[in-house]
């Protein structure tokens, strides 16, 4: 260590690049970087000169030296990462091939950036469907170049991050950040994503983040957090080098270094004291602990939550006393996020103990109860009810009583357990609301397509969408479709009809004039800002707003006039392949 300090910067971070080097030229022949001779050292400075210099800018650029902002000397820019995004250079990051999906490397050169925040910004306060997700999805991950007008390269980037943020697919930020090599560029998207998978209990996939990049990490967190992964992963050489060189640049962190050293087994004292600065510095506290032990509460942090459930330490919980219900009405709280199982507080609900008056009349004595006792009094009695109406709106006052105290989602899985033993068949007017809003309705991508050849839109013309049909056989049948439909005085075009046939007319299917006066086009139906986005060819930004346009509803459950335009507007785009995806959503008859 005397060796090290009595380097200058120039020397310390041409000693760091050669460590690094030799780590990837010769993994299995560690080198003993304190014994480097300075002859060498000097010599080095000569070759490396201009690393040197950009590094000591890195350097100079903070106002306390540090670490993580070294980089590797084969990265042929160095790219300055802070809070605001700034870099120097920002290449085409995405995951899709636009020639994949009909879509072009400049869709978002004629966007404006205030309109395209403010449309994300709504979007993001939306529960979209999986319909709508996907076209955002594969609007912003398309690879293309970023737009211009009113927005960087780095706030476009920032809009990215917190879309894939809101929506959570941890699979899909992963792919995201690694195909790309951008853990740097987008630090707080790999804190969510480490986080997330640490919060489930999935560490290794939390630390297989780290081993597929190639970058060298200058986030403070995300670089313990790597430390943690090599003494994990048995390189604990590695994970101590790393750290003595934080440290000799001025890293203090008291709270990480204890636990650090008790895992690396240079003490054997337990440090029992317990950080939710984060859920890392938690993990940590439960690692380095063998009589590891925590109460939540109200306060506790709802990511910490989920960690303790994922890592089955509520078990104190499951031996609660039903006189508890201040904590009973944490672990409430707790269901509601979807940090503790359901069925634990139902089970809790039914060692509540009622005289015969109060089950006999449930409806009447719940009201005189807590909130939660009144609620282990009715699932009670919807327990012991056998007549089904009565079970229905029992059902439906315990689900409002959650509502009231904005607990809904504490009785959502149970609630669909009891109503998918119910026939909706059975069901009276005033209670189907109630019964449709809160049953999982079966998605029609599990049924299979009826063919109807009596109706055009559903007959086997629709395998055209698919690619099944050559372009001339697909003309010459709907042509001879169209011709039985004008002999028929009875066949009139619905709407889905006239889909199909102006989808066909897009992709430069003949079909004969003759049948023009079969049906009317109204061009007026696609909304004039879409119109005016798919004049300029702001791509990009007409997707999302057919996205808004979709909102939370599946798109074979959105009406034919809306679903007319969304085609429309698609077929003047050129995204068939989108295009084509929902049509044989909307289209086809399902059984």
């Amino acid at each position: 260590m005397k060796i090290l300090k009595s380097l200058n910067k120039k020397n310390f971070l041409i000693l760091f690049f050669l460590f690094f080097t030799s780590i990837a030229s010769a993994e299995e022949k560690p080198v003993d970087i304190w014994n480097i001779d300075k002859k060498e050292i000097e010599e080095k400075k000569i070759t490396n000169n201009s690393e040197i210099s950009d590094g000591e800018n890195i350097l100079q650029e903070s106002n306390e030296p540090s670490v993580f902002g070294m980089q590797n000397q084969n990265q042929k820019s160095i790219i300055n990462l802070d809070e605001k995004f700034d870099t120097k250079e920002i290449k085409i990051i995405g995951l899709y091939d636009p020639e994949d999906y009909d879509l072009n490397v400049d869709m978002w050169a004629n966007s404006d950036g205030d309109q395209l925040e403010n449309l994300l910004t709504k979007l993001n306060k939306m529960d979209l469907s999986n319909d709508a997700v996907e076209i955002v999805n594969t609007s912003l991950l398309i690879n293309a170049h970023n737009p211009k007008k009113n927005i960087s390269d780095n706030e476009f980037l920032k809009l990215k991050s917190d879309w894939l943020i809101k929506n959570s697919n941890l699979d899909l930020i992963e792919e995201y950040l690694i195909q790309n090599q951008i853990i740097n560029l987008h630090p707080e998207l790999t804190k969510y994503l480490v986080d997330e998978y640490l919060s489930n209990s999935k560490i290794d996939k939390a630390c297989s983040v780290f081993s597929k990049n190639n970058e060298l990490i200058t986030d403070e967190y995300l670089s313990k957090f790597n430390i943690y992964c090599l003494i994990k992963n048995n390189k604990r050489e590695e994970a101590q080098l790393i750290l003595d060189l934080k440290k000799e640049i001025g890293f203090k962190d008291a709270y990480f270094e204890k636990k650090i050293n008790y895992l690396l087994k240079y003490t054997k004292k337990i440090d029992d004291s317990v950080s939710e600065k984060s859920i890392f510095d938690f993990y940590l506290a439960h690692q380095t602990n063998p009589n590891f032990n925590f109460e939540p509460n109200d306060k506790t942090k709802k990511i910490i939550w989920k960690y303790l459930s994922s890592a089955n330490l509520l078990g104190s919980f499951k031996q609660i006393d039903v006189s508890e219900i201040e904590k009973i009405g944490t672990i409430e709280k707790a269901v509601h996020n979807k940090n503790y199982p359901e069925k634990e507080l139902f089970n809790l609900y039914k060692r509540f103990q009622f005289n015969f008056n109060q089950l006999l009349n449930a409806q009447n004595e719940y009201k005189k109860l807590s909130k939660i006792e009144g609620r282990a009094l009715i699932y009670q009695k919807i327990l012991l009810e056998s007549e089904m109406v009565e079970k229905l709106k029992l059902l439906r006052v315990l689900k409002n009583s959650f509502k009231d105290d904005d607990l809904d989602k504490a009785f959502d899985l149970e609630l669909k357990i009891f109503l998918e033993k119910i026939n909706p068949v059975d069901i009276p007017d005033n209670l189907t609301s109630f019964y449709y809003t809160n049953i999982q309705i079966e998605k029609d991508e599990d049924k299979k397509i009826k063919f109807n050849n009596d109706i055009m839109h559903q007959s086997k013309l629709i395998n055209y969408f698919n690619g099944d049909y050559a372009s001339s056989k697909i003309s010459k049948d709907t042509n001879n479709f169209l011709k039985k439909i004008k002999k028929n005085k009875k066949y009139f075009l619905s709407k889905k009809d006239i889909i199909f046939l102006e989808s066909l007319r897009y992709d430069g299917i003949e079909i004969s004039e003759k049948y023009d006066d079969l049906y009317q086009i109204d061009e007026n139906e696609i909304p004039t800002d879409i119109q005016i986005m798919i004049n300029n060819s702001e791509t990009g930004l007409a997707l999302l707003r057919i996205a808004e346009v979709i909102g939370q509803d599946e798109i074979d459950r959105i009406d034919e006039d809306t679903i007319y335009f969304i085609i429309t507007a698609l077929n003047k785009l050129n995204i068939d392949w989108m295009r084509n995806k929902i049509l044989l959503k909307v289209l086809p008859l399902k059984v």
